[in-house]
């Protein structure tokens, strides 16, 4: 499921109600563009980070979609969704952009022994 050398990068706050969707976001990619593997776990919150359809943020913050549409091009390509907080948010996977995996909440705790790195935004 994860490469043991990958740095985790779990992302729980929404785009635009603070600045810690960004920050972890940017040190993913810094992590990535210096050669580490990265996944992404996105739980809470961060889901809305996905979402196909999302506007832009209050004045003076960047729209998150375009940081994810890169993130391939940093090979950053394991993208995980707790799916609990999916469906608490009442989304479906439809509605997030593709190339999302689901995992169960139960999955987690076994994710996160997976990976010696792990940072929480």
């Amino acid at each position: 499921m994860a490469t043991p050398d990958a740095l985790l990068v779990i992302l729980r706050h929404a785009p635009h109600s603070s600045n810690w969707l960004r920050e972890g976001l940017d040190a993913a990619l810094v992590a990535a563009a210096f050669g580490q593997p990265v996944h992404l776990l996105f739980m809470g919150q961060g889901i809305m980070a996905l979402l196909k359809e999302q506007g832009s943020g209050a004045l003076g913050q960047k729209a998150t979609l375009p940081t994810i549409d890169m993130l391939e091009m940093y090979d950053i390509d394991k993208l995980w969704v707790a799916e609990g907080a999916l469906q608490r948010m009442h989304l479906s996977t439809d509605s997030l952009v593709d190339g999302v995996s689901l995992i169960e909440d139960q999955e987690i705790s076994g994710l996160l022994q997976q990976h010696a790195k792990i940072l929480n935004f």
